[in-house]
């Protein structure tokens, strides 16, 4: 040890507060986050948490590197050098509520498919497990995920209205898989869950059936809020039809429910239930109660699984929407990303009917 030579190491350089402020509002801009001018400094400081000495250090750094430029009312000008496309700008964000494993089988394989199509495209995808911010306030949980974590297009799943709202206020590019809540001005993609629900109704009643009863959980998604006015308004077609709509929190409640429903003088004959473990549960419930199917008691589920193929009767339900699904989603985040417009586009897509054995 004592023919070492000195040891001559570089003292570790710690980053300042500013510099992680230039490079958050850097990764920021190149990935589309404002399009003409920046926001105040108070809006910028309560996303990026720093203070106000701090942000306008930053600030001016990005004026001397040509970035920004200052504006005769105080407002920084973003120049057409700092929106350029960049790798780290082809990069889609996905929030999540959950991850991977505890989603549907079919989002699942939608993710994958559309990460292999944004793959060929030379994009990238990064998957966010947030529960924070699928609460019913979010902001925070909001704001700092996408100041810590640039992307240019954000990709909402399972989101719910408080998320939505956020983003609608805010100027990031995004797009809702899904469907918006009423009000909630956001580009989105999801399945023709209104057509879907006036083509069961429809179906219901050119089989006879008038004591109908829906089958939702008890959280609200605009897309479970579609499927419930499309079927009412088929069924207001008929004086006679009736809809009971039951919403349940959890197996036990669901079963309860049906329970009581079943235990009417008039009982349902027909049931339209919105989620594939859902529609199973209700079927393996009418046959422990001794309804037969579909001569007692018909069932459609509106959305698919591959199980679903497999059960004894073969549920009637609506599927085939996953791959053009990936493939519409693909499109659209790069089109958003790629022209830093917000077109408040709502595409949906009509599901195919698959013809079981409970109707």
């Amino acid at each position: 040890m004592k023919n070492l030579p000195p040891l001559a190491l570089t003292p570790p350089k710690r980053v300042s507060l500013v510099a992680q402020t230039i490079q958050s509002l850097r990764s920021a801009l190149i990935a589309g986050y404002w399009r003409e001018t920046m926001p105040g400094e108070r809006e910028l400081c309560q996303t990026l948490e720093v203070s106000r000495p701090t942000l306008r250090a930053a600030l001016a750094e990005l004026q001397r590197e040509g970035d920004l430029k200052s504006t005769a009312r105080n407002r920084r000008r973003i120049l057409t050098k700092a929106t350029r496309l960049h790798p780290t700008g082809r990069t889609v964000a996905v929030i999540s509520s959950s991850p991977l494993r505890r989603l549907n089988p079919g989002v699942v394989l939608m993710i994958d498919a559309l990460r292999d199509h944004l793959a060929r495209s030379g994009w990238t995808m990064q998957i966010h497990v947030r529960p924070s911010c699928f609460t019913l306030h979010p902001d925070r949980a909001l704001r700092e995920l996408t100041a810590r974590a640039p992307a240019a297009t954000w990709l909402l799943i399972g989101s719910v209205q408080s998320t939505q709202q956020w983003f609608a206020r805010s100027s990031l590019h995004c797009l809702v898989v899904g469907t918006c809540e009423a009000g909630i001005m956001l580009p989105s993609v999801d399945a023709d869950h209104h057509a879907t629900a006036r083509h069961a109704g429809a179906l219901f009643l050119r089989k006879g059936h008038r004591r109908i009863v829906l089958v939702r959980s008890d959280a609200n998604t605009g897309g479970d809020s579609e499927t419930e006015r499309g079927l009412r308004e088929v069924l207001a077609s008929s004086p006679s039809a009736t809809l009971h709509v039951l919403r349940h929190r959890s197996r036990d409640h669901l079963l309860a429910l049906l329970d009581q429903t079943l235990r009417a003088d008039s009982p349902p004959t027909a049931f339209f239930v919105l989620r594939p473990a859902h529609a199973l549960t209700v079927t393996m419930h009418l046959l422990r109660r001794g309804r037969s199917i579909p001569k007692d008691a018909a069932v459609i589920g509106r959305d698919d699984e591959d199980y679903l193929a497999h059960t004894s009767p073969v549920i009637t339900r609506y599927g085939g929407v996953g791959e053009r699904l990936a493939r519409d989603i693909s499109r659209l985040v790069r089109t958003v990303a790629e022209t830093r417009t917000l077109n408040l586009c709502a595409v949906r897509l009509v599901p195919k009917f698959i013809a079981g054995e409970t109707v």
